[in-house]
């Protein structure tokens, strides 16, 4: 399936939290995929487990936050394919950031550009 207009992806959202459960043993509850011409942009709420929750109540924010940093450098490759396969296209840059209170995550990727025409 080539996409190379503006929408969203509900498949890439459920692979996205499948893939983050895999790895964290707890996806987050919320995903929403958004797209728009060569950027595909997954924000994803409610993501910590528990024991990351404890860290952070204790004060351990920062090795929460680079904890989750270690997972999306691991995760680079499975989270790419996802976006490819269902896209059609080429990935480029993946960029990654987490936020603790509100508890989001983002997952940025830019596409290749489309050909024109």
């Amino acid at each position: 399936m080539q996409h190379d207009g503006v929408g969203s992806s509900p498949m890439i959202s459920t692979a996205a939290v499948q893939l983050i459960h895999e790895y964290t043993g707890r996806g987050p509850t919320k995903a929403k995929t958004l797209i728009n011409e060569d950027l595909v942009t997954i924000v994803l709420a409610d993501t910590l487990t528990t024991a990351e929750q404890k860290l952070v109540e204790n004060g351990l924010a920062d090795r929460v936050l680079q904890l989750r940093h270690d997972y999306q450098v691991t995760m680079r490759e499975d989270l790419v394919a996802i976006v490819e396969r269902q896209l059609g296209r080429r990935v480029i840059a993946f960029m990654s950031q987490n936020h603790i209170d509100p508890d989001l995550a983002v997952e940025v990727f830019v596409l290749e550009p489309a050909e024109a025409g």
